[in-house]
């Protein structure tokens, strides 16, 4: 049976993992552990690169779904990016660490 992924885990897959993606976003692994548990969301800060870093495994839109159109207008008018909830993804990260 396929696991069904929600936009945040496939994020942290896509980049290798919570950890990677914690340290190329500059925050505590413990704070995207919270985004991937549903304790808190994924704040909107962080959504463009999220989305960025992880190839676009996980859109804007995706990581707020109630309230994507508040911070992000202008995208209002773009046909929204269908992914495959049930895809598996490689082991293999997609995006390398970005060095600041």
């Amino acid at each position: 049976m396929n696991k069904t992924y929600t936009p945040i885990e496939r994020a942290c897959n896509a980049v290798g993992g919570q950890s990677s993606l914690a340290e190329m976003l500059g925050v505590k692994p413990s704070f995207v552990n919270q985004w991937v548990k549903g304790r808190r969301k994924v704040p909107a800060a962080h959504c463009a690169a999220i989305e960025a870093l992880s190839l676009g495994a996980a859109t804007k839109q995706e990581l707020r779904p109630v309230d994507w159109q508040k911070y992000w207008p202008e995208l209002a008018n773009q046909p929204a990016k269908t992914v495959a909830l049930t895809a598996r993804l490689p082991n293999k990260p997609l995006a390398e660490k970005v060095s600041a």
